[in-house]
């Protein structure tokens, strides 16, 4: 009986996933593109200054500099333990919320690199970019090939990330997104998939989503107010592309929970990803953002204004609803 009991265990337990090829390379591309991002952070903390400029604050580091340093080198170590997960056989049995959550925060902070960093190239090759008045302004901060290696790398681990990701999830949690949305929330108080305070949630990411993303769109486009002067003489195609991104991603947030919570006959699979990703974006960035905001100018300008704080605020408030709808959604369909 013991015997059987045993083979009928190991018989339910899912079988490990064969990396073909592809995940293989996938793999080897993520963990070599944290090399210049870690490389560069470990010297920083053990006192080089390369890629620093004469006149930069980063010149003269205090207790903020290494706090700040040490977490964003651990952050991006944790690509390295997010690989091993996604690509070797214990990572089957780690818990799903022990690995969803480190997933969505992954997904949030680098799909904004993922959509500006490749924009600003462009914009760059069609003749625009930064103009002198604007670099007049900025006082020296990072060499500019630092900017070009990280986010180079940010890029790849993206990329990568989301390469091995999909499979993963595929294979493991498809029955989540599988099919038609079905019910949502009931209108008329009658029988829906969630309850109704999920449908207040969805309606209040809109609203403050379609706000965040209208002032992103407005600054994007070289509108001045609520900017302090030198930000407005700052202006360029560079922060343009950024304004514009961190605009669709609190527009992204706010859909992606309307239409999780509103149901229907629409792929689970489309409002699903729109949800996750948007409010993964709006989440992390809008949270780091107004840290850091909060926090010393590592630039040494002048601090952010007012609205700029409520910007920050409200791209983090939409994430933070639009994720609530989201696990919500997950919740209700997870499999007996």
């Amino acid at each position: 009986m013991t015997t059987r009991a045993v083979h009928a265990t190991y018989a339910t337990q899912p079988s490990d996933p064969l990396l073909g090829t592809g995940r293989r390379i996938l793999r080897a591309v993520a963990l070599a593109a944290t090399v210049p991002y870690l490389t560069l952070k470990t010297a920083w903390l053990a006192g080089s200054r390369v890629g620093i400029p004469a006149g930069s604050v980063l010149n003269e580091p205090g207790p903020f500099f290494t706090v700040a340093n040490s977490v964003t080198l651990a952050m991006d170590a944790c690509v390295i333990l997010l690989v091993l997960v996604l690509t070797r056989p214990f990572g089957r049995r780690v818990p799903s919320w022990l690995l969803s959550v480190p997933c969505f925060f992954a997904t949030g902070l680098l799909t904004p690199i993922l959509l500006g960093f490749p924009g600003q190239l462009l914009v760059r090759a069609m003749g625009f970019g930064a103009d002198e008045a604007a670099r007049a302004v900025r006082k020296p901060f990072l060499d500019p090939w630092v900017f070009n290696v990280v986010y180079t790398g940010f890029t790849l681990q993206g990329l990568a990330l989301a390469g091995l990701f999909v499979p993963y999830a595929r294979e493991r949690w498809s029955a989540r997104w599988r099919g038609v949305q079905g019910p949502g929330v009931a209108p008329d108080g009658g029988r829906g998939r969630f309850p109704s305070s999920t449908g207040v949630m969805a309606g209040a990411a809109a609203a403050t989503g379609l706000a965040v993303a209208a002032v992103h769109a407005y600054w994007a486009f070289g509108g001045t107010a609520w900017l302090s002067a030198e930000q407005a003489a700052a202006y360029s195609a560079d922060t343009a592309v950024v304004s514009a991104v961190h605009g669709w991603c609190a527009l992204a947030a706010g859909a992606g929970a309307l239409l999780l919570a509103r149901g229907g006959g629409l792929g689970a699979r489309w409002p699903l990803g729109i949800a996750w990703i948007g409010s993964g974006a709006a989440l992390s960035w809008g949270t780091w953002m107004l840290i850091a905001a909060l926090g010393p100018q590592l630039d040494g300008g002048e601090g952010p204004t007012g609205a700029i704080l409520l910007a920050y605020a409200g791209q983090m408030i939409t994430g933070l609803l639009s994720a609530a709808v989201l696990m919500g959604f997950l919740t209700a369909r997870r499999a007996p």
